[in-house]
């Protein structure tokens, strides 16, 4: 027998920084699978919450928060990119908050629930950096139960109160924030929600969230796909799809000399044949299946 062979490695020391950085490791990845695979599952403005998370560049919507008499308005983004603010407007306290955000934990609708607690008391001039841990879901404080009333913005002229004059640096970065902003517009149309028009400059597109389960989506799109009808007319074409807070996005390629109301009827189109598919239960063709496997390579992932 061997002897003064030291003992089987068990680990880091505790205490250690290795030890640390382990438990560190430890706790994100357990908060990573806690968080909730649909953060703003169980309100009626899911996916426009999505599309204005992700990739709506300025758009804002009264948000109908419970208890309060104070005025909400939601915003795809803030200046400094914070949480929340309070300004005075006309001698009311008016509240903003945000979903585009510089600090944020692994589950968006506490933050923005926790963002809306602190709004209802701040003062005017008070902003808010990050919601915190302790505070309420987002379906906690606000009536899910109706759509929201949003308002794409060409520019971030809406930071401004009405009636004043910013001073040379809010100004400057205000310009340096419409210049990085593209043309969009959201499609309006009977049957139509959370789908989104962008210019990108050689090319527009139409981002939309929709809310089914992905498998079940997948195999209409597939369905289309197959047919020959997975468009939204002439000058356009299925680009792919990626999915983002449990939900799936098709993406179509537009022919940019259009107009977005342009493309509204083609949308309104494409979801009624989408409607036929999500509810034809017959097994899916050969054909079919081979659509739905190339359709399911060109997705990613965002979050």
């Amino acid at each position: 027998m061997l002897v003064g062979k030291s003992k089987r490695n068990s680990g880091p020391k505790q205490g250690s920084a290795r030890k640390e950085l382990e438990e560190q490791r430890k706790a994100e990845r357990e908060a990573l699978a806690a968080a909730p695979v649909r953060p703003f599952e169980g309100l009626a403005f899911e996916c426009d919450l999505i599309a204005l998370r992700e990739f709506v560049a300025s758009a804002t919507a009264p948000l109908p928060v419970t208890d309060t008499s104070r005025s909400f308005t939601l915003a795809s983004v803030l200046p400094g990119a914070v949480a929340a603010l309070v300004r005075d407007s006309s001698g009311d306290a008016e509240a903003f908050v945000a979903l585009q955000v510089q600090v944020q934990s692994n589950d968006l609708s506490l933050d923005v629930g926790t963002s809306i607690d602190w709004a209802k008391t701040a003062e005017p001039g008070q902003s808010l950096k990050a919601g915190t841990a302790d505070g309420p879901r987002l379906i906690d404080v606000v009536d899910g139960s109706a759509p929201l009333d949003i308002t794409v913005h060409k520019d971030f002229g809406w930071w401004i109160p009405e009636g004043t004059t910013p001073d040379d640096d809010v100004a400057a970065t205000i310009e340096q924030a419409n210049s990085a902003i593209l043309p969009s517009a959201r499609i309006t149309a009977d049957g139509v929600s959370a789908a989104y028009w962008v210019d990108a400059g050689d090319k527009a597109h139409l981002r939309w969230v929709r809310p089914e389960d992905e498998d079940a989506l997948m195999h209409a799109l597939a369905r289309l796909q197959s047919a020959g009808h997975l468009d939204l007319g002439e000058g356009s074409r299925f680009a792919g799809s990626f999915r983002t807070h449990g939900l799936l996005v098709p993406v179509f390629d537009l022919d940019p000399e259009l107009h977005p109301d342009e493309w509204a009827t083609g949308t309104q189109e494409l979801g009624r044949r989408l409607d036929e598919a999500l509810a034809d239960t017959t097994p899916m063709t050969t054909d079919e299946r081979r659509a739905r496997d190339g359709l399911r390579s060109r997705q990613v992932t965002l979050r």
